[in-house]
């Protein structure tokens, strides 16, 4: 049999989902046939390691751009080519370096190139041929990475249907082993949201954390948010900004549950000021710009071929390169800022530009949404995964004992965690509207704080709080009866039934 990997860590709760999920990876393996075993183990082991995110969307949305991005490297191609077209995992490492995988398991360590990139000829490199590559795995001295994985991946609706194919199956996909798949995801959109980035978004959830589940383990970006039109968008005002927000919201309603939220994001602008490429070249020359005559200067704002062609002290070449590191929305706002303070240094500069990209809110969602709730985001996919292993595993006896022990997991107060993380997810972000009084006493819900906090009683006897926690449970119970659509229906049930649990907890500790 397959021995199983990943152990409950040190002082966690013997009730958590985690350690159950581990107890009853650890049991299958020793009864199942050593392929499901073999199955079992990649779901336990994936339960002790860091939180896969996935960047996806439609190709040359500027996902690799904001993988440099949130990584704090310029690590990943950006441009075409034959490394653009592979799965790539980032992962936190010692000592920097790329291993090619193929299909059939092999590893062969490819150096990065002289600026620290990846070789956009990476599997040539290796001595193999592009589609005899699985994927990539690059392992990088990267706080983020750390307490995430990001996997970089080619593009849906590539022109190349093998790349596609690829980004389908590691996005969405379970495989027989229970390999596949990413456990969360950063969706990346520009402008407008089409049918196949909901399907893929509904795919993923059904994939990952079960058909019911809310946003928790999906955010949306708008990237290229400089882009966006102001007049196509009502009530911008004719401001950017303003209308990547409103573009950015009306993204989120089409989408609806499936996503938690959706930041607009202006990845080049965020991956020039994080990875190095804003430095004191660059500010010497947008000093000169700064400096231009009010009309030049102007006219040279509003379009790209006026910024290259019109009368300046600036050679074309630097123009040209100030374009590619921050283009022309990034170099307006540098320019702004350096009239408005003159003596600007680069470190204030970058950290200027880098508040208009939108990276630090994406960062700050990224630990609210994903990383404080990486155990609980971990055990919907392992749930998820194992179900997914019962359905492929050819082995009757296989299948009734994964079957069975998915039932049992579901049936354990532990997992109505998940369920009650989705809906707080639901609230906090407004998918589901509900009077703030309501979404406040949800929001007090969260396991691991004292009854008392829960129930907003503080001081309250253990009989005190066992009564309002009953009284509670009916009051959502009712609410759950008579309400006004299906999402409230869901929040009035979970809450109800997170009440209800409590009140058995008190009731069992009084005895």
């Amino acid at each position: 049999m397959t021995a199983v990997v990943g152990q409950a860590l040190p002082g966690a709760p013997a009730t958590s989902l985690r350690d159950a999920l581990l107890a009853t990876c650890h049991d299958l393996a020793q009864r199942c046939s050593p392929e499901t075993a073999a199955g079992v183990g990649h779901v336990a082991a994936r339960l002790s390691s860091p939180l896969q995110v996935a960047v996806a969307g439609r190709i040359s949305s500027g996902k690799s751009t904001l993988v440099n991005a949130l990584i704090g490297r310029r690590v990943a191609p950006t441009a075409v080519g034959e490394c653009t077209r592979l799965v790539t995992r980032f992962s936190y490492g010692d000592v920097d370096r790329v291993e090619v995988i193929t299909h059939a398991g092999a590893r062969t360590v490819v150096p990065l190139t002289a600026e620290g990139m990846i070789p956009a000829d990476v599997a040539t490199l290796a001595g193999v041929r592009p589609e005899e590559v699985s994927h990539l795995e690059a392992y990088l001295t990267s706080a983020l990475l750390a307490e995430l994985t990001v996997v970089d991946t080619p593009g849906l609706g590539s022109l190349d249907i093998a790349s596609s194919a690829r980004t389908d199956a590691h996005l969405v996909g379970s495989t027989r082993s229970a390999v596949a798949g990413a456990e969360a995801v950063l969706y990346v959109f520009t402008q407008t949201v089409r049918a196949d980035d909901a399907e893929a978004l509904a795919a993923f959830a059904g994939a990952t954390a079960g058909q019911e589940a809310g946003p928790v383990n999906a955010l949306g970006l708008l990237n290229k948010a400089d882009t966006v039109a102001p007049e196509s968008v009502a009530e911008a005002g004719g401001n950017v900004s303003q209308a990547a927000r409103l573009l950015a919201a009306a993204q989120q309603r089409l989408l609806g549950s499936r996503v938690a939220e959706v930041l607009p994001v202006i990845g080049l602008l965020g991956e020039t000021c994080e990875t190095g490429g804003l430095g004191a070249r660059e500010v010497e020359a947008l000093r000169v710009l700064a400096a231009v005559p009010d009309d030049t200067r102007i006219a040279m704002l509003l379009a790209t071929d006026l910024f290259l062609s019109l009368d300046c002290p600036l050679d074309v070449a630097t123009r040209r390169h100030l374009l590619e590191v921050l283009d022309l929305y990034g170099v307006a706002c540098a320019v702004r800022a350096l009239r408005a303070d003159p003596h600007m240094s680069v470190g204030r500069l970058r950290t200027a530009l880098n508040a208009v990209s939108g990276l630090a809110q994406v960062r700050e969602r990224l630990a609210v949404v994903f990383s404080a709730r990486a155990e609980g985001i971990k055990a919907s996919a392992a749930l998820a995964s194992l179900s997914a292993l019962a359905r492929s595993c050819p082995q009757p006896s296989d299948q009734r004992l994964l079957r069975g022990a998915v039932e049992q997991l579901l049936r354990r107060p532990e997992t109505h965690q998940l369920r009650l993380v989705e809906v707080q997810t639901l609230l906090r972000t407004g998918a589901v509207p509900l009077p703030p009084a309501l979404v406040g006493e949800a929001l007090r819900l969260r396991p691991g704080t004292a009854p008392a906090h829960q129930l907003g009683l503080p001081g309250a006897t253990r009989a005190e709080l066992a009564e309002r926690a009953l009284q509670r449970a009916g009051w959502w119970r009712s609410f759950a009866t008579f309400a006004e659509d299906t999402g409230q229906a869901r929040v009035g049930q979970v809450v109800h039934r997170a009440y209800f649990l409590l009140w058995q907890e008190l009731r069992d500790a009084a005895r």
